[in-house]
C-alpha cells in the first residue's frame, strides 16, 4: 500500500471517529452539545465536526509532506512535536464558561478521537518498512558481526 493511500484511510478514520463520538453523545445519549457565547447559543452538529476533523486531519497531513520534502530526516519527530502541541492547545477553550460538562467532556472525546488516529497513523511506518538497524546503519542493511577470535 502506498504512503498516500495508507494516509489517505487515515484522513478518513480521523473525520469519523469525533463523528461517531457526536452521534454518541447527541442523538443517543440525547446530549445536545451547545456552546452558549453571551445572548447566543451555537449548537454543534454532524457537519460542523466532520469539516473541522476533515481541516485538521488535511492541515497534519500537508504539514507532515512539506516536513517530509524539505527535512525528510526529522520530519517525523517535528511533525509529532507538533502534533501534540496543537493538541493541548485544542484543550484551551475548554477552560472558559459557555458549555455545561456533557458538551465539554464529548468536544474533549473528539478532540482526542482526531489526535488518536491522526498522530499515529500519519507519523508511523507504512506496513512492510523496515526500521533501522540496531547499530545505527542505514535501514535494510544488516550489521555485519565478526565472530570472535580465536587465537
Amino acid at each position: 500500500m502506498s504512503a498516500r493511500r495508507r494516509r489517505l484511510g487515515v484522513t478518513a478514520l480521523a473525520v469519523l471517529a469525533p463523528a461517531l463520538v457526536w452521534l454518541v453523545a447527541d442523538p443517543l445519549l440525547g446530549h445536545p452539545l451547545r456552546i452558549v457565547d453571551g445572548a447566543e447559543t451555537v449548537d454543534i452538529g454532524a457537519v460542523p465536526v466532520v469539516f473541522v476533523a476533515l481541516l485538521a486531519s488535511l492541515s497534519g497531513w500537508g504539514l507532515l509532506a512539506v516536513l517530509e520534502r524539505f527535512g525528510p530526516r526529522r520530519a517525523r519527530a517535528i511533525w509529532i512535536g507538533v502534533a501534540g502541541t496543537v493538541l493541548v492547545l485544542s484543550f484551551v477553550p475548554f477552560i472558559g464558561d459557555g458549555m455545561d460538562g456533557g458538551t465539554r467532556v464529548s468536544l474533549a472525546l473528539m478532540h482526542l478521537a482526531v489526535a488518536g488516529v491522526l498522530i499515529p497513523g500519519l507519523a508511523g511506518r507504512p506496513r512492510g518498512a523496515e526500521a533501522p538497524a540496531a547499530g545505527g546503519g542505514p535501514p535494510g542493511r544488516p550489521i555485519r558481526v565478526r565472530p570472535p577470535r580465536t587465537s
